[in-house]
């Protein structure tokens, strides 16, 4: 069975077994001639134009006002988009282009279905005449629809999907399921905003938007806006029903009305106008309502917020069937209704049918701009339109950092880099009690953060004790919509910060590549101002997840960040409590950047006082000269610590080679910010061969001691020269629930795996490790197996084990 098997369209979900008492939860309206008979038919004719534009975009490259009858010619020799949804998302732009009219309305929409409706949306912005504020030669008549519809899916066009190339879109929607959360991160300290979002029933099965739903229970209607869902049940995918189209409306009104809804549903398909209208103003006065009581002193407890849910044919308007199989209503004509238009003359006439009965004549003036009755309802307010509200692609909004350097530990002393950052964390929030926000996971206390919450709280509405207080915490154990909450709030001009264990944030890991295309489209347009970065803060390392063991255990994220566009991605490893600080307030104020720092929440020594953790963190890496040998000049062999912990370690073998072999001469280096060992030119912050060369020497042997996945630091450098010279440890996939130390030994990371491969490297170069490299490399390998031992034995390492390593000043 290729496709779904249906007897009629737009089949009928099957009666559940539910009580018909349920429907008395939903809300019943009057919507008999709701609109006015001016009111209807300029919705019906903004609809039919947009639904016309829509169709077209699909199929022609000319004659696209039907000014003569259609030809293969006018035939797109490719043709991609899809129709199926773009009816339900052009009626719901119709009709809040109405209200914004008639009430002035603050609005944005959002569209889950932004990877299969963009012919609908394309169709509305250009009748609203937003395209030719932002792109001049997408005019409001002929020669600019003709542009539109052409080059549509087109090389040098508009993709099939909405980007950040779309005025008014700030979700890219290559990933289904994010859009609920995303919009409810944009109203998030937009008191007087509205996003709707609609939700298809295809995108409502993902795992995102399962959880996003209850989204509304992190939003104070004291202060901010608001989210209107929009579930759209077309009843199929591409080739399947939907699981939101077989349910009946006692089952869809027992599952929103669970989670704390009121529902409305829509489906009178003889009066839909008047339904949709009389619906969309019901939830508009709902929320208005939540918003008076909360912002007047007296917050409706658990207040039930209002979801629309809109039943339509998939493919309303569009073909009814072809050759027997049917079309509207079904499977069919979720992407492209008459594939074979350019060929064959029985589709191509059904074409010509489709598109004549929107009766483009009565739509369009001679010269292409759409008629007054079209244009009637869209708002005469430019800024009110959904293509050109502001929060879309103007709305940064500078953030105020503290200075860190008033927070830094005092040197030689031992501090966690999470505890560190709690407190600047609690500054950050005290000086931008509107802009700033923390999405976390569950884990801010666990991941030692919680002074953050000093002056703050957490701002669970559901939840007596944080309801009201205005916290700039939302804790919620999604990753999923914690970064579409992080997303929807940073593209409208706020900042904030993703703190995660780091095993988990691999959960996000494909939305994060999608915001970073969407970053990457916006920076190339000319229209779109920069916003803040997406900041992700990771901790409770493998290095540390010693107690939760090996599903704990996974430095992943890293690579993926690796992998993005080099102009947006940073991945930064601070060595301790001072470096970190400076990190984050640089990531922080950065804009249009993806961040990341990875840290341990444990007490770690403070290498650098602030001076020069500043020093450091500017340049990225420097040569660490109180673990180097003479100041690190003339080495025999280089030492590099990338991440806290691997960084201790180097520092403890570079103190255990002083007693071993002091003829080796060893230089240490640190290397925080991880982009600069990329080839040169490769990054912004690459460093130039001639600078690797003084950082690393030009031809002595280089052992690093990583963080990561061994292969992740192979890939960056790839391209600098002598590469043969170099050694890499790091995370090999060796874990269990074990004790600290056991985690360096079993990943050949600990001090005694970097000692050895010191020896290895200093026989090349010094004659006097030469005759001895392979007693002292013995000697190492048994010291290692002797703590292996002893945490086998006793269940734990050695007490004096993470004590700060000292060096003799005259060594």
């Amino acid at each position: 069975m290729p496709g779904q098997v249906i007897a009629q369209a737009n089949p009928p979900p099957d009666a559940s077994l539910l009580p018909d008492s349920l429907l008395e939860l939903g809300i019943s309206l009057n919507t008999k001639d709701f609109l006015s008979p001016e009111e209807l038919n300029a919705v019906r004719m903004f609809r039919r134009a947009a639904d016309y534009i829509a169709a077209a975009m699909i199929f022609l490259n000319d004659n696209v006002l039907l000014e003569k009858t259609l030809t293969h010619d006018n035939i797109k020799p490719r043709l991609l988009g899809h129709w199926g949804t773009c009816p339900g998302l052009v009626m719901v732009y119709a009709h809040l282009n109405r209200i914004i009219r008639k009430t002035n309305l603050d609005a944005l929409y959002v569209w889950d279905q932004v990877r299969h409706g963009a012919p609908a949306i394309l169709s509305c912005l250009w009748l609203e005449d937003s395209m030719s504020k932002f792109l001049p030669e997408y005019t409001r008549d002929y020669p600019g629809l003709k542009k539109l519809i052409s080059r549509f899916s087109a090389p040098g066009g508009f993709p099939s999907h909405i980007n950040a190339e779309t005025p008014g879109a700030i979700h890219e929607g290559g990933e289904l399921g994010y859009a609920l959360s995303v919009s409810f991160g944009a109203v998030m300290d937009n008191p007087d905003l509205v996003v709707a979002c609609v939700v298809g029933d295809g995108e409502a099965e993902t795992g995102p938007t399962a959880t996003a739903w209850h989204g509304f229970k992190y939003i104070d209607p004291a202060e901010s806006g608001a989210v209107l869902p929009i579930v759209h049940v077309n009843g199929f995918k591409i080739s399947e029903r939907t699981i939101f189209g077989v349910m009946d409306n006692k089952e869809l009104i027992a599952l929103f009305t669970g989670y704390g809804y009121q529902v409305r549903i829509i489906e009178d398909l003889d009066n839909l106008d008047n339904d949709l209208a009389a619906s969309l103003e019901w939830a508009l006065s709902e929320i208005k309502s939540i918003q008076t009581a909360a912002r007047a002193g007296r917050p409706i407890v658990k207040p039930r917020w209002p979801v629309l849910i809109l039943r339509t044919p998939k493919g309303l308007s569009g073909p009814k069937e072809l050759r027997g199989e049917l079309i509207e209503g079904s499977f069919h004509s979720h992407q492209v209704p008459l594939p074979g238009a350019k060929t064959d003359k029985e589709e191509l006439q059904a074409l010509q049918t489709w598109l004549s009965s929107y009766k483009p004549g009565e739509l369009f003036e001679t010269n292409g701009t759409p008629v007054a009755e079209v244009l009637s309802i869209v708002p005469e307010d430019t800024e009110k339109r959904l293509g050109m509200r502001r929060e879309s692609y103007k709305g940064y909004i500078k953030l105020q950092t503290p200075q860190w350097d008033s927070l830094c530990a005092k040197k030689g002393t031992q501090e966690s880099c999470m505890k560190a950052v709690g407190k600047f964390l609690k500054e950050v929030v005290k000086e931008n009690p509107k802009t700033f926000r923390i999405f976390s996971p569950d884990e801010l206390v666990s991941n030692k953060l919680d002074a953050a919450l000093d002056d703050t709280g957490r701002n669970f509405q559901w939840d007596v004790a944080s309801r009201g207080k205005g916290g700039r915490v939302i804790e919620i154990l999604s990753e999923h919509t914690c970064q579409g909450m992080l997303q929807g709030y940073t593209i409208t001009g706020r900042t904030g910060l993703f703190p995660s264990y780091e095993a988990f944030l691999g959960i996000v890991h494909t939305m994060m590549v999608q915001y970073s295309k969407f970053t990457k489209m916006a920076s190339e347009t000319n229209w779109r101002q920069p916003c803040g970065s997406l900041n992700y803060l990771e901790t409770s390392t493998w290095a540390r997840q010693e107690h939760n063991g090996f599903s704990h255990q996974n430095p992943s994220f890293i690579g993926a960040v690796l992998n993005l566009k080099p102009n947006f991605a940073r991945v930064y490893l601070p060595p301790d409590a001072n470096c970190f600080l400076s990190t984050i307030s640089h990531c922080l104020r950065a804009k249009n950047y993806v961040n990341l720092m990875v840290g341990s929440k444990q007490p770690t020594p403070v290498w650098l006082n602030a001076e020069e953790a500043d020093k450091h963190c500017v340049a990225g890496a420097s040569v660490w000269k109180f673990a180097s040998v003479d100041d690190g000049v003339n080495p025999d062999i280089v030492l590099v610590g990338i991440g806290v912990e691997v960084t201790f370690e180097v520092i403890a073998a570079a103190a255990l080679l002083r007693t071993l072999v002091p003829a080796l001469r060893v230089r240490v280096v640190n290397v925080t910010d991880l982009m600069i060992l990329s080839a040169s030119g490769s990054h912004p912050h690459a460093l130039s061969d001639a600078a690797f060369d003084t950082l690393f020497t030009a031809d002595r042997p280089i052992h690093f001691n990583y963080h990561g996945y061994p292969i992740e630091l192979q890939g960056l450098l790839f391209g600098r020269r002598r590469l043969e010279r170099i050694s890499i440890e790091g995370y090999n996939e060796e874990g269990t629930t074990t004790s600290p130390f056991d985690m360096m030994l079993c990943n050949h990371t600990s001090r005694f795996h970097v000692a050895a491969a010191a020896i290895r490297g200093g026989a090349l170069w010094n004659p006097k490790v030469t005759v001895v490299a392979h007693e002292l490399e013995s000697h190492v390998k048994h010291l290692a197996q002797k703590a292996r031992e002893y945490i086998l034995e006793n269940g734990t390492d050695r007490d004096d084990i993470f004590a700060t390593p000292v060096f003799d000043k005259n060594d």
